[in-house]
């Protein structure tokens, strides 16, 4: 390989694990940062921005609105994310946890196409409603900043925390922010 196919190919991997790997979180309690300090993201604090979209896996019609009175994480992710990988099973792991104490699951995919979301969410064990941001209208209103990213919403509908990005061991953190919430 030439020095530009070499230098191409460390800007790509480089552009791919600033998108996907970064992991950060911000909330309003526990050991995570209030929004404005240590990176918090601007809609911590803030209600969370409507949004309505179809379930491309059976599960209907897809809105914020729709789940009032309900703990909501709402994940940002794509395909083409390593880390989403992971990240699939575990927020599935939590869904059948707390789904009865008033959990809700949403899983917003950021694909440039649709080929591809349904089988990935089959592939990774989601039982939660999987949408398709096909005009990024969502995203531009929700503003996350890696692939994943996840929002922890209250059951007033304010967002409390961030995680940007994921690392193994993340969830803990996340079912404890849930925990407080519930």
């Amino acid at each position: 390989m030439n020095i530009l196919g070499r230098l191409t190919l460390i800007g790509l991997m480089t552009f791919a694990l600033g998108a996907c790997g970064s992991s950060s979180s911000s909330g309003s309690g526990g050991s995570s940062a209030p929004a404005g300090e240590g990176g918090g993201h601007p809609l911590v604090g803030a209600a969370a921005p409507p949004f309505a979209t179809d379930s491309l896996n059976g599960q209907g019609k897809i809105s914020i609105k729709g789940m009032e009175g309900k703990v909501v994480i709402v994940d940002f992710w794509a395909t083409w994310c390593e880390p989403c990988k992971k990240s699939f099973p575990k927020l599935q792991e939590l869904n059948v946890k707390y789904k009865a104490s008033g959990l809700e699951i949403v899983a917003i995919s950021e694909d440039d196409e649709k080929t591809g979301i349904q089988d990935f969410g089959s592939n990774y064990g989601a039982k939660f409603p999987i949408g398709w941001d096909d005009k990024k209208e969502i995203a531009g209103k929700w503003q996350p900043k890696s692939m994943p990213s996840s929002f922890v919403v209250d059951r007033k509908g304010v967002v409390r925390f961030a995680h940007l990005g994921y690392h193994d061991g993340d969830e803990v953190e996340l079912e404890k922010q849930i925990k407080t919430l519930l």
